[in-house]
C-alpha cells in the first residue's frame, strides 16, 4: 500500500512541476507587467495546493498554514498590482 502511495503522488506531483516550470518560462519572457503578475499568481496558488497535498499526504494539519499565508499573499498581490495599474499609486 505505501508503494502505491508513493506511485500516486510521484503521478500526481508532475503535472504540477510541469506547470510551475511552463509559468516560470511566462513570468521571465511575460511581454506584459498583467502576464507576469498572472504567472507569478498561478505559481504561488500551485504550490499552495502542492504544499497542502503534501499536508494530506503527510498527516500532518501544521503543514497547511504555510499554504494559506501563500495564497494569501498571492491574493494581496492582485490587489496591489491591479490598484497600481489602474490608478498608478502604491499604498492604502
Amino acid at each position: 500500500m505505501v508503494e502505491f502511495t508513493h506511485l500516486l503522488f510521484a503521478i500526481l506531483a508532475a503535472p504540477y512541476i510541469a506547470a510551475v516550470l511552463m509559468y516560470t518560462a511566462r513570468a521571465v519572457k511575460g511581454p506584459t507587467v498583467p502576464d507576469i503578475i498572472l504567472a507569478v499568481d498561478c505559481i504561488s496558488y500551485d504550490l499552495a495546493v502542492f504544499l497542502a497535498l503534501l499536508s494530506v499526504y503527510y498527516q500532518s494539519p501544521l503543514m497547511i498554514a504555510p499554504a494559506i499565508l501563500l495564497a494569501l499573499w498571492a491574493y494581496l498581490l492582485d490587489v496591489f498590482a491591479s490598484k497600481y495599474l489602474v490608478s498608478k499609486e502604491v499604498g492604502a
